[in-house]
């Protein structure tokens, strides 16, 4: 698990002294410069507030572990199974560029098919010069197969033929690289609903969903995407790249707050295992290191 260092801005907050309404205002605004956002970090500080009354809490130093319960329950409380790893799939993956969202996808079949899972590409980011090309190469190192078409081919067509090629070699997963989509353009985001549509009518057994990939490092601009992409298709899960290079982390819980949509990996660096399954309480943990 990266180290996310949220804990060195907080460290002098938890050194043993009185509990104070300025601990709980700079506490307040360290959790929203971390990128938790105002309505989360109001919550849990009136919820801490709560609890420090509860139990009596008279010194800063107590509340440490207090805050840590407070937050790991917050992100337990959305929880994705990943059917995907045991069930035929058919999974969407969105995301603007330069999040690594084809990376990501090469990490992930790279995942399934060490599994004994069969996998199948499929290059739909027909707009971005070379992008077939960078998951073909993903393709190799994984052992998936993959469905490619020429540059500026219609999205949605390559991903219908990819379903039917998925369908006759019997591959239990179909993994979807598309457009590198920045979220304020219009006609883009129309053609992701349109390929939404077509996956939801072709995925037969497969059951579908839509997997967004965003960069930790841009905090609050991760969540502006994410809001966007939830109303284009019907996101089931985040996968949250590049946590390695962040001091923040936060706008984890402004994602579980605002869109309700559980994270379901971490990416933590370039090499091809470095995909994590996201697990709260070793999130939290690696938060609060000093």
């Amino acid at each position: 698990m990266a180290k996310i260092g949220f804990f060195g801005r907080l460290k002098h907050l938890f050194a043993a002294s009185d509990i104070t309404e300025d601990f709980f205002d700079e506490l307040e605004e360290t959790l929203i410069l971390s990128d938790v956002g105002m309505e989360a970090s109001e919550e849990i500080i009136a919820e801490l507030r709560r609890r420090v009354s509860l139990r009596g809490l008279k010194f800063t130093d107590e509340c440490k572990e207090c805050l840590k319960d407070l937050i790991k329950e917050r992100l337990e409380e959305l929880y994705s199974d990943r059917y995907w790893e045991t069930e035929p799939a058919l999974l969407m993956i969105v995301g603007v560029n330069g999040v690594g969202k084809t990376t990501t996808i090469g990490k992930l079949a790279a995942s399934l098919t060490s599994d004994g899972r069969k996998v199948m590409l499929v290059a739909a980011d027909t707009f971005r010069a070379g992008a077939a090309e960078q998951l073909t190469v993903w393709a190799e190192r994984s052992g998936a197969d993959i469905i490619a078409q020429k540059e500026g081919a219609d999205p949605s067509s390559v991903m219908y033929d990819g379903i039917a090629a998925a369908k006759s070699r019997r591959s239990d997963v179909i993994l979807v690289d598309t457009a590198g989509r920045l979220h304020n353009k219009k006609n883009l985001m129309e053609e992701l609903a349109k390929m939404n549509r077509v996956a939801e009518r072709e995925a037969g057994s497969y059951r579908k969903a839509t997997l967004i990939v965003l960069d930790a490092t841009t905090g609050q601009n991760a969540l502006s995407q994410a809001r966007v992409f939830t109303k284009a298709t019907d996101v089931a899960g985040i996968i949250l790249t590049k946590v390695d290079g962040t001091a923040k982390g936060g706008v984890v819980l402004a994602i579980q707050q605002e869109i309700g949509v559980p994270i379901v990996y971490l990416g933590c660096g370039e090499r091809v295992g470095d995909l994590e399954i996201f697990d709260a309480d070793s999130f939290v943990d690696a938060m609060f290191e000093e």
